[in-house]
């Protein structure tokens, strides 16, 4: 019989990076370099300010990398600088970071992990 039971991680934190398409992965290894496990990565376009430079002022559709990494809280500040800096955020028009905190998420927990946090008093 399965274990219907649903542990919640409570101490996390989304960092979201919006870039010019290709500089995704550099925001992802700058991510993974300080600790961030993964991250998901998908396309979109969008229309900014710096967008109205077509013909006749007509908005020009931009393409678009939105990384997004989920993180430990106690981590969130190293890996939002590091995605900041690798990003070229304090360039205009290079994009923008923001960070959401997330009140719970679930996902596959192994049973040695879970075992080892309850030995430890930090079951989540």
């Amino acid at each position: 019989m399965k274990d219907d039971k649903i542990t919640y991680l409570t101490d996390v934190a989304l960092i979201t990076c919006v870039v010019s398409t290709g500089r995704g992965d550099a925001v992802i290894a700058a991510a993974r370099a300080m600790g961030a496990a993964g991250a998901l990565v998908h396309h979109a376009r969008g229309i900014g300010p710096r967008e109205r430079l077509g013909l006749l002022g007509i908005a020009i559709e931009a393409e678009k990398d939105v990384v997004s990494i989920l993180v430990a809280t106690d981590s969130q500040d190293v890996v939002f600088e590091a995605v900041y800096r690798a990003a070229d955020l304090h360039v205009p028009g290079a994009g923008m970071a923001y960070i959401t905190p997330v009140e719970r998420m679930a996902t596959y927990i192994p049973r040695e992990v879970l075992t080892t946090l309850a030995g430890q008093g930090d079951m989540p």
